[in-house]
Formats: structure tokens, sequence, C-alpha cells
């Protein structure tokens, strides 16, 4: 665990659309342009070794811009492979509100956060007094079905709720906007009530075209 006097103003950030990052899951990536290989290279020179997940987005001018809220993860894993690829995991650590991008000559994307409005998210496991794992898991199985997807049922089912919603929110292939949402679910119950709604949106066929992308 972190505390929040150990979380840096600025963070390197590594946009990526339909990727989500939340506390206390971990997220593989695999590492292969060369601005964030540097990126990579550059967090583990630093203490605190975190790195800001963030989702793009387009104005109505089409230019890319970021989302204003995002996650980070600490460096935890990492491996090369032999033609020089980074295979790394990240485990994640807290929400962060985007208060301004930093101009500089790094190849990557950089920017001061505020970490104040997400300060539970360093705390300790989150609990979800209304979640109802049989009714959940139903669900959860009609959409797999319908969606054709397979998955480690017994890890599901002896999964903590908290590890179990976060997982689920960050693996299912929702669009980028409810991913965001997902994001920024204020607690683990509203996050729950959230992907409950996606699982059955898709099952009504409502976003058939977006989710089979």
């Amino acid at each position: 665990m972190m505390n929040p006097a150990d979380l840096p103003d600025t963070i390197p950030v590594f946009p990526l659309p339909r990727v989500l990052m939340l506390p206390r899951a971990r997220l593989p990536l695999h590492i292969f342009e060369p601005r964030y290989l540097a990126m990579i290279e550059d967090c583990m020179k630093t203490r605190h070794r975190l790195i800001g997940m963030i989702q793009p987005r387009q104005t109505a001018g089409g230019e890319t811009k970021l989302q204003s809220i995002g996650c980070a993860g600490r460096l935890t894993g990492f491996s090369e492979t032999e033609d020089g690829r980074y295979m790394i995991t990240l485990s994640g650590m807290s929400r962060y509100r985007v208060k301004e991008e930093v101009q500089g000559f790094a190849p990557y994307r950089r920017c001061v956060v505020d970490w104040a409005p997400f300060s539970r998210d360093l705390g300790t496991t989150e609990e979800d007094k209304g979640f109802r794992r049989d009714d959940f898991m139903d669900l959860l199985g009609r959409y797999f079905s319908a969606m054709e997807l397979s998955t480690d049922w017994n890890s599901l089912k002896e999964a903590e709720p908290e590890l179990l919603i976060n997982s689920l929110s960050m693996l299912c292939p929702f669009t980028p906007e409810d991913k965001q949402a997902l994001l920024e679910a204020p607690s683990l119950t509203t996050r729950r009530e959230t992907l409950v709604t996606l699982l059955e949106f898709a099952l009504r066929g409502g976003a058939d075209e977006e989710i089979l992308q």
C-alpha cells in the first residue's frame, strides 16, 4: 500500500481506449512502441513506479484529448522479450483527476494530477453489502454464453466481490464510454450496479454492434 504523501504530483500517462485500470486490480500490458518503452524505462528509475492509465477521447473538432479521470498503477511485474518488447504488470493504486498536461521533451505524455478526490482508493478492500452472488453469477453466465466468451468459473465463484466486480469491469468488451462510467463510479456498489446494467443491456441486444467489434 502507498500513503497519500507518496503519490507524485506529475505522472506519465498511457492513453489506451477500452483499457481500464482499477484500484487493487492487476493489468498486464504488452509494450512495443518506442515512446512507451522509454516511458517504462523512466518509470523504473522512480521510487513510486507509477503509470497513469487513461482513455483518450475525440473532441467535436477531431482533436484527441484525454479523459479527465484515470487510474494509476504501480509497475510490479516486468520481463523483456528477445526482440526488445516489454511485458509488464501494473497493480492498481488510485484514480486521479487530470489538472493539466505537461509540455516538455519526453516522447510520452505526462500530466499534473489531483489524487484528493479518490483518497478512499488507497484504503482497504471495499465492500458491497447489496451484492447477491447467485443472481450476479446467473446474469454473468448468460452474458458470457451470448457473447461466446469463456472463463475460469471456479475462480469467479470464489473471488471476493471487489476483485470480481473490478476484474469484470476491466475485462468485459464494453465501449470506451461504458468503461469510463465504470471507472468513475463513486463506490463499489455503484460500479456493480453499472456493470449489471451494461450486462443486461447487452443481453437485450441494445449494444450488440458496439460490443462485438
